[in-house]
């Protein structure tokens, strides 16, 4: 048991990151940024290859799946998202895309944990071999925090095996005041 008073627990707590890790590869170019991430933050992480979620289903056949639990934990230790997924094919990847949709879960059958996300803050960072993504590329992201009531707090694209290590911790930086 902790000898701190409640109030500084919940101050310990305010703040806490986690990086989403959503890549085909677990040991890939994402992979390697976010490392670079944790290396310079007090960030936590978790891939999404390590549990099973299943794609959205209109009858809930899913509810036994690794969804629920997941976000029941994230969102009641975590106050900020960082959806970290390689490009593929000018879109974010395929389980990202999986991960987004279950939040539908949230809205639906499980809205008193969705209403949780309420005032989180989300933020997103890629790699890819080429650099223009668009504005397009971020609005699924940007739309999904709005619809959610959270606060979308920026995003970055990297070039896979030219990390610019100044920009990663400016946006870490932006991550950690925003947070604050």
């Amino acid at each position: 048991m902790s000898n701190c008073k409640p109030t500084q627990r919940k101050r310990k707590m305010k703040g806490k990151v986690i990086i989403i890790l959503g890549s085909s590869r677990s040991d890939g170019e994402t992979k390697k940024l976010t490392d670079t991430i944790l290396g310079i933050s007090d960030f936590d992480k978790i891939d999404l290859n390590d549990y099973s979620i299943s794609y959205y289903d209109y009858e809930y056949k899913n509810a036994n799946d690794d969804y629920l639990n997941l976000m029941q934990t994230l969102i009641n230790k975590y106050d900020t998202f960082v959806f970290a997924t390689p490009v593929y094919w000018y879109s974010m990847s395929g389980i990202m895309k999986v991960f987004l949709d279950r939040f539908t879960d949230l809205l639906d059958n499980q809205k008193e944990l969705g209403r949780q996300l309420r005032n989180k803050k989300m933020t997103v960072i890629t790699s890819s071999n080429g650099g223009n993504l668009g504005e397009e590329f971020w609005f699924p992201f940007k739309e999904t925090a709005k619809y959610l009531g959270m606060e979308y707090i920026g995003n970055l694209h990297t070039i896979s095996n030219s990390l610019n290590l100044e920009q990663i911790e400016d946006f870490v930086y932006k991550i950690k005041t925003t947070n604050g």
